[in-house]
């Protein structure tokens, strides 16, 4: 190009392997598009062209996790700054240009067309250290944990298929005890002859807590089963391998845990988010992840929208007052001040209370929680905002 333009927008269609960027100026036509390597080097020869065509270049980006990573980065360092484009964005903005085509060149394209016309996207920041350090943590203890939940699924149900009684006696994702037993007892054969005065010390020699109880419910469900059935012996070493899998695992999250509540507590605000009932280290970690930076939040009611928490209005024509669940927002936000909420209404105090006066007032368990994840989403954004701990009765304000 001869002249420099003033503005130009920059769309980038972000992926593993490779981007692809398009600029385009305040007409909507296109300046520059090309496909740019997931690359340091690459990155920044395409920076270098596309800062170039203008003064001042907007970019925007439909992915704003590790696959762009990298790209977010490069840009941070060199002054510039992207804006989030949410992918249902950019797929219902795509039919209001011509052609059908599923192109990255052309989403590219879109996504730059969208940055220009709409002003209101949310800005993508490098996050700090801390908050990268946990968003690692938290990711890795959820593939654990989805782990653990896929092991338990298969054990009870190979079990099932060899000794049904034994499946039914525990519940394997909560009692260490019975995985123990499993790692060397299977079959109602095997119980049986090992017998209950024998099978309870060999489980207290390995640290099983109430060994007595263990061992009788395993024998009593072993007394009820004398049939051999087809394909005991290959069920009972695959019986055998999971639950040493599972328990392997639990000490892993343990060291997961562990990790995450130290990272956690070097935060300046950890005392606060924890002061909170019901809000720990490990949901105090996904909070700081997703929830970000908090000055994003004018006030108490921006967090608890990005949490889903606030009903939008559907109305059209004479129907009005209709409220309904938002589709746009952060659901791990939400599953954070869910959860939290749901653990604070075990003990007395202000949020059972509330929980208690919801239920009272008609709501069913699900929307009397929602409700009081609600009023809790305001109480920590003001105990933030103030740089206090929690406490049950309100300060006296001057």
């Amino acid at each position: 190009m001869s002249n420099r333009l003033s503005q130009a927008w920059c769309g980038i269609d972000a992926g593993k392997g490779h981007h692809w960027a398009a600029v385009v100026d305040e007409t909507g036509t296109t300046l520059w598009s090309k496909k740019i390597d997931n690359d340091e080097t690459a990155i920044l020869m395409a920076l270098g062209e596309i800062l170039d065509l203008a003064d001042e270049v907007r970019w925007a980006v439909d992915i704003s996790g590790t696959a762009s990573a990298l790209l977010i980065a490069l840009l941070a360092s060199h002054g510039q700054q992207a804006v989030y484009v949410p992918g249902r964005t950019v797929n219902r903005m795509a039919g209001a240009y011509r052609g059908e085509a599923k192109t990255d060149a052309r989403d590219a394209y879109v996504i730059a067309e969208t940055a220009r016309h709409r002003q209101d996207f949310a800005t993508i920041d490098v996050p700090a250290q801390l908050a990268t350090d946990l968003a690692l943590l938290t990711g890795h203890r959820s593939d654990l944990v989805a782990d653990r939940v896929r092991m338990i699924n298969r054990l009870r149900d190979v079990l099932s298929g060899i000794f049904p009684a034994l499946e039914r006696a525990f519940d394997y994702s909560a009692h260490k005890g019975a995985l123990v037993l499993l790692t060397g007892y299977q079959t109602p054969a095997s119980i049986r002859r090992r017998g209950r005065s024998r099978l309870t010390a060999w489980l207290a020699k390995r640290g099983v807590r109430g060994a007595h109880a263990v061992a009788t419910t395993a024998l009593e469900a072993s007394q009820a089963q004398q049939i051999l059935l087809p394909g005991e012996a290959v069920a009972a070493q695959i019986v055998a391998d999971l639950p040493a899998q599972i328990l392997s695992l639990d000490d892993r999250l343990k060291g997961v845990d562990r990790q995450i509540r130290e990272r956690f507590r070097t935060h300046p605000q950890a005392e606060i988010i924890e002061s909170l009932p019901g809000m720990g280290p490990i949901l105090g970690a996904e909070f700081v992840v997703a929830a970000g930076d908090l000055s994003a939040y004018a006030d108490a009611g921006h967090l608890a929208s990005a949490a889903g928490l606030v009903p939008v209005p559907r109305d059209s024509g004479r129907r009005i007052g209709n409220l309904h669940r938002p589709k746009r927002y952060s659901r791990r936000l939400r599953r954070v001040f869910y959860l939290s909420a749901q653990t604070s209404i075990i003990r007395e105090g202000p949020n059972r209370d509330f929980y208690l006066k919801k239920r009272g007032e008609g709501c069913k368990h699900v929307q009397a929680v929602i409700a009081l994840a609600r009023r809790r989403a305001s109480v920590l954004w003001a105990l933030l905002r103030d740089n206090r701990t929690f406490t049950p009765v309100a300060p006296i304000t001057r």
